[in-house]
């Protein structure tokens, strides 16, 4: 049974009725995140992170057919129901003028994935505004576009922004990427910016703030890329449960990017789910020389920080090269290791607190799930490990709307207190 900390809902909903934008502290009960439940039938397969290009749904980036890890006939070939399609934007120094760039940039993202859905094809794919919609789309035949934030960067220091982004369809937010920003630390702080060494800065006051509109909004919050003291204050402050939409685990793997077991453990005591990511450097150990061809071959086409979906596309085709010599060299992950850091979390954490993501079109990718057509290759390894059809279905999207769905909940509540 999962812990509600009941004292922190009513907490949060005071808050919000006094029209505070501080997130409570302290206590939780049963009330505000709802139990586990078995997803719907049939199967529907949830991919909680797919990067696009900024020049998504245009004529040079079809998003049917487009070179794509993720496009619609390989979801469609692949039996991938659902994606996340990202509104990404990279770290860099905190000015008025990046805040403004960024904010150009994401409004581009949102405006492509509505192209693609509301005026290309919408009888093939349309967009998620809600939890139940989901499911709705995918019984009626056709593929299913939420929307995620990454990076809080594109907030600026104005929250106002979520509104819009909410409307605009938004349903998660990682607070932080490569980088610390105005809300909350990083995993992997980049000294160039500014930043303190070490990835010890957690969320901030105004990351605090953030938290609890979203909270307010219905949406969720996602600890991915966040340094651990930012994922353990995001559970901490947010009055529903939080994500992480694209991670490895460090049980298995040491990595700056994985979660170790103790913020796992906090993460499904608060009732949130771990969306473990099909990302070979989180996967698997790396040697030094490794990592140095892969940092000579990032200096080399100037990607200084993110993944290659920022690259323009003669760029992109020159990493694209550079990484197939290097993992002639040092093979890749597969979906046995992705299925290895399922199998740890399940073990720690239990099947209702894991889904699946692939972080295609932002490095991510394994032998064997290395574009959405070969979706149901994760499916037979998890068969094959001996998983049941109903954790299956967990796995693969019913954790996920679960938490969605609680983070809906939650936000009805606040509302109706602040009447």
């Amino acid at each position: 049974m999962i812990k509600r900390r009941n004292s922190r809902l009513l907490a949060a909903a005071a808050t919000a009725a006094l029209l505070c934008a501080c997130a409570p502290k302290d206590g939780r009960d049963a009330t505000a995140k709802a139990p586990a439940s078995p997803p719907a039938r049939p199967l529907i397969t949830i991919d909680s992170h797919d990067d696009i290009p900024l020049d998504f749904a245009t004529p040079s980036v079809d998003p049917a057919t487009a070179d794509l890890q993720v496009n619609l006939d390989k979801m469609k070939a692949g039996g991938l129901n659902a994606g996340f399609f990202i509104v990404y934007v990279g770290q860099s120094a905190r000015t008025d003028e990046n805040y403004a760039k960024a904010q150009a940039d994401g409004e581009t993202k949102f405006a492509a994935i509505h192209r693609m859905a509301d005026e290309l094809y919408p009888n093939r794919i349309e967009i998620a505004y809600r939890a139940e919609d989901v499911e709705r789309i995918a019984a009626a035949g056709k593929l299913v576009a939420a929307i995620g934030i990454e990076n809080g960067f594109v907030l600026g220091r104005n929250l106002e922004k979520l509104d819009k982004y909410y409307e605009l369809g938004a349903r998660y937010v990682t607070l932080a990427h490569n980088g610390n920003n105005d809300l909350a630390g990083s995993a992997q702080p980049r000294p160039e910016l500014g930043d303190p060494a070490g990835a010890t800065m957690g969320v901030t006051p105004l990351g605090g703030e953030a938290i609890a509109r979203m909270n307010r909004l219905g949406i969720m919050v996602d600890i991915s890329h966040g340094s651990k003291q930012t994922a353990l204050d995001a559970i901490r402050l947010s009055a529903a449960p939080v994500i992480a939409s694209h991670s490895g685990i460090a049980g298995v793997s040491v990595h700056a990017r994985n979660l170790d077991d103790e913020t796992l453990r906090a993460l499904r005591d608060d009732g949130g789910v771990v969306q473990v990511v099909a990302f070979d450097a989180y996967l698997r150990h790396q040697s030094e020389a490794e990592l140095a061809a892969l940092r000579a071959l990032r200096e080399k086409v100037g990607l200084a920080a993110g993944g290659p979906g920022a690259l323009p596309p003669d760029k992109r085709a020159e990493y694209d090269g550079g990484l197939r010599e290097i993992q002639a060299q040092w093979p890749p992950a597969t979906v046995k290791d992705l299925v290895d850091h399922i199998d740890y979390a399940v073990k720690l954490i239990g099947v209702d607190h894991v889904g699946i993501s692939s972080d295609f079109g932002g490095g991510g990718g394994v032998t064997g799930w290395n574009d959405a057509a070969e979706t149901g290759n994760v499916t037979t390894e998890l068969r094959a490990r001996g998983y049941s059809d109903e954790d299956i279905g967990k796995i693969w999207g019913g954790n996920l709307l679960r938490v969605w769905r609680a983070v809906e909940a939650t936000a009805a509540q606040l509302k109706a207190a602040a009447r």
